[in-house]
């Protein structure tokens, strides 16, 4: 996307995110309904599906929807912050994220 590459045309590359996308989700709630956690009784889990949302939602403007270059390339970065923020609740089991990890 950052350097218009014609492989965004290819039809696999433009299927993979929300294959890849649809995984995140359907693991999260297999995890949930397999060892039985009620997300809204866990802030952090919530905080993680969130974040998948918010990560989701990123990456459809980053690789598609953004109305300019300058749009996509910020909603890039912001969706790669937010995959560090998941990635942070789920270390720490803390909704401070690294905040947590890096004070405790």
């Amino acid at each position: 996307m950052i350097v218009e590459s014609d492989w965004l045309d290819r039809r696999a590359i433009r299927i993979a995110p929300h294959i890849i996308d649809t995984l995140f989700l359907a693991t999260g709630i297999g995890m949930l309904v397999t060892i039985s956690l009620n997300p809204f009784s866990q802030p952090w889990l919530m905080a993680k599906f969130a974040g998948l949302m918010l990560y989701v939602l990123l990456g459809t403007v980053a690789i598609k929807r953004g109305s300019s270059r300058v749009v996509r390339i910020a909603a890039f970065i912001a969706a790669l912050a937010t995959f560090a923020y998941i990635v942070g609740v789920g270390l720490t089991r803390s909704t401070l994220s690294w905040i947590a990890f890096l004070t405790g």
